[in-house]
């Protein structure tokens, strides 16, 4: 059964993580062609929508600033921007930054980045941001504090995010010294987007769908209030309206049909009640109800929803070939 929930999981992120693979490959090499006239500013508005962004592709590009950071048409320009992740089953926030960021303990960045928490892994099909490590080259006098001034609002929380980010490497900078800078906000303007996918002749993909479930995590918590107020019908279309969005997390997903399950049976309908149980017993074999708040026909739906999903296990687990023993 077990075997089972991970196929299904698996088959709820795979489709948008080979998209996201796709335009993460074309972000990490996408490179902007200087032409006649254009100025480090002038690019940058073109790309961000800001002209002061300019210090990014200054960093990025480890463009010589002394007396102004001068470019040639016909020159190459490495154009960066945040990413954007799906997360999988079995990722985790130390998994995660070690892909992206080559160090677990740089875990910390991630989930302070989608509002996380420590104690608990990122949900799968959750859509996270993924800020984007600058790559910046000390001058002779650069210290942290300088840093944190440039790419920053200069905050003391600021600078403790570079600091843990960076490690003991902050504690005296030498000329030449290569420091990551995350960016949260390192994101590309309409423009931008649009001059991107018109040089790579694809649509970037990333950042809608967690706009869509952070909306989603905004109107969730109406579910228990229209439970509580006894307005069952508004509960069902709304739950029914944020299903159809077909975008979002596990978690959210679990949360949303355990909330069917419970306003069915208060409408009457206790048969799609127990089909709102097992998909959520779907995603979250564990999810249980307890037995002194609940009531009996809500727990009877609940097991019925059990059932149809052991029911759907074993038919699937019978479908699949038996391997023949080696004849050795």
């Amino acid at each position: 059964m077990k075997g089972v929930h991970a196929r299904l999981l698996v088959a709820l992120v795979v489709l948008a993580s080979l998209g996201a693979a796709r335009t993460a490959a074309a972000q990490r090499g996408f490179q902007h062609v200087v032409r006649e006239g254009e100025t480090l500013a002038s690019i940058a508005q073109q790309y961000y929508g800001d002209p002061k962004r300019e210090e990014i592709l200054v960093a990025e590009n480890g463009l010589i600033v002394q007396g102004g950071a001068t470019i040639a048409s016909g020159m190459r320009l490495v154009i960066p921007w945040v990413e954007y992740h799906r997360v999988e089953p079995g990722e985790t926030w130390t998994t995660l930054a070690e892909r992206f960021y080559g160090d677990p303990r740089r875990a910390f960045l991630l989930i302070d980045a989608n509002h996380g928490s420590a104690r608990t892994q990122p949900s799968v099909g959750g859509e996270l941001l993924v800020p984007y490590p600058l790559r910046f080259v000390a001058g002779q006098n650069d210290t942290a504090k300088h840093i944190v001034q440039t790419f920053y609002d200069g905050s003391k929380a600021a600078l403790k995010t570079l600091t843990r980010f960076n490690g003991s490497r902050l504690s005296k900078i030498q000329r030449g010294q290569i420091i990551l800078v995350p960016l949260l906000d390192l994101a590309l303007s309409e423009e931008g987007k649009h001059r991107v996918e018109a040089t790579l002749g694809q649509e970037l993909e990333g950042g809608e769908v967690r706009a869509l479930q952070e909306w989603a995590d905004q109107e969730i918590p109406k579910l228990g209030t229209y439970q509580k107020e006894g307005k069952f019908a508004e509960c069902v279309t709304l739950a029914n309206r944020l299903m159809g969005t077909q975008k979002l997390a596990a978690t959210q997903i679990v949360t949303i049909q355990r909330a069917l399950g419970h306003a069915y049976v208060a409408l009457g309908r206790p048969d799609l009640a127990a089909e709102s149980f097992r998909e959520a017993l779907r995603l979250q074999p564990d999810m249980s109800l307890g037995p002194r708040e609940t009531s009996p026909t809500v727990l009877r739906a609940y097991e019925a929803g059990k059932q149809m999903l052991a029911k759907e296990a074993a038919i699937l687990d019978a479908a699949e070939p038996v391997e023949e023993p080696s004849a050795d």
